[in-house]
């Protein structure tokens, strides 16, 4: 009988009543011909199909305190075990553990929370305006000319909670097995990079503060304005300051560069920040770990000059997807 759920239990009573053999539906739900066969004693006999009640330890809730749990981590996730033991109404003598097995039937389990950017009610709107109006492009048609381009921060040393040490019981202390870690990571480097289906640019190291000023001369004029020629060609950049500056869009105007316009608080509709985790997880990857910033700069041009173009295409060839994901999330966080 605890091999059948409820639903199934029900099904095989239904087949019995239409004069289906207990070895056929034995042979189908892959129990015994026994199990069915007490499966109808037991309906004959109680006129139900439900487990009859067990010896063991009395159940610690009441169904109030069930449902008290369960609305109130539905109602905010963030909740912890212990806090809504502390605020269950009456006296009870309930465990952490116990709160979270409620929570366990109710299909809530804690996992680690995706971490997105803050959005308003204003930023969802643009959101899902920006999605319905390129609800229609289609990779060959407009996105293979759009060239996505980005800025990005990559620590020398980073702790983000996922890397492990095999040891011994009593060994956590040991110097082996201590994972050092200088104060703030021990800095790292600012690159900036833009990708196409047919290519990518130089990754580009942006030292110290970026200004319009500098992002004009350092980056655009030199390295993007090449990459521009095809009349065809689309930019895009998300709005940072130094992107929507009077002196970067006048830049831009004079040099007949045709922009995307883009959404604020919208890094998962850019492609290149997929590419930006590939690369980090590539340095990562590697024997030998970058020992300062010239080791970890090298290290990225490197990785990012062997990332397969195909992985890149890949990664154009969602937008269509990410449009239709922000239109569908009415503007809200998505899967990308």
């Amino acid at each position: 009988m605890a091999r059948l759920s409820r639903e199934d239990r029900q099904i095989a009573l239904g087949r019995l009543q239409a004069g289906q053999s207990e070895s056929a539906i034995a042979r189908h739900f892959h129990v015994s011909q026994s199990t069915i066969s007490r499966l109808w004693v037991r309906f004959q006999a109680t006129g139900s199909v439900a487990d009859l009640p067990r010896a063991g330890r009395p159940r610690a809730t009441t169904a109030a305190h069930d449902r008290f749990i369960r609305l109130r981590h539905f109602r905010n996730r963030f909740l912890s075990a212990s806090s809504s033991v502390q605020a269950l109404p009456g006296p009870h003598r309930l465990s952490d553990q116990t709160v979270r097995n409620r929570l366990h039937e109710a299909g809530l389990r804690a996992r680690r929370p995706h971490r997105g950017a803050v959005l308003t009610r204003r930023h969802r709107q643009n959101r899902v305006q920006w999605g319905n109006q390129h609800l229609r492009w289609t990779v060959w048609n407009h996105w293979r000319h759009v060239w996505f381009s980005d800025e990005s921060y990559f620590l020398l040393r980073r702790h983000d909670g996922r890397r492990r040490v095999y040891r011994r019981v009593n060994e956590r202390y040991a110097p082996n097995c201590v994972d050092e870690a200088p104060v703030h990571g021990g800095g790292g480097v600012m690159v900036w990079g833009a990708i196409n289906t047919a290519g990518r640019s130089t990754l580009v190291h942006v030292q110290g503060r970026i200004t319009a000023q500098r992002y004009v001369e350092e980056i655009l004029r030199p390295h993007a304005l090449p990459l521009l020629a095809d009349q065809d060609a689309i930019f895009q950049q998300d709005n940072a300051r130094p992107h929507t500056a009077r002196l970067t869009t006048q830049f831009l105007t004079d040099h007949h560069v045709q922009v995307l316009p883009w959404p604020s608080m919208s890094p998962d509709m850019n492609p290149i920040e997929h590419l930006w985790d590939e690369l980090d997880r590539r340095v990562r990857r590697r024997e030998e770990a970058p020992a300062n910033h010239r080791d970890l700069l090298q290290a990225l041009q490197e990785e990012w000059d062997t990332i397969p173009q195909q992985d890149i295409q890949h990664l154009i060839q969602s937008m269509p997807r990410r449009c239709r994901a922000v239109v569908a999330a009415q503007g809200s966080h998505t899967p990308y």
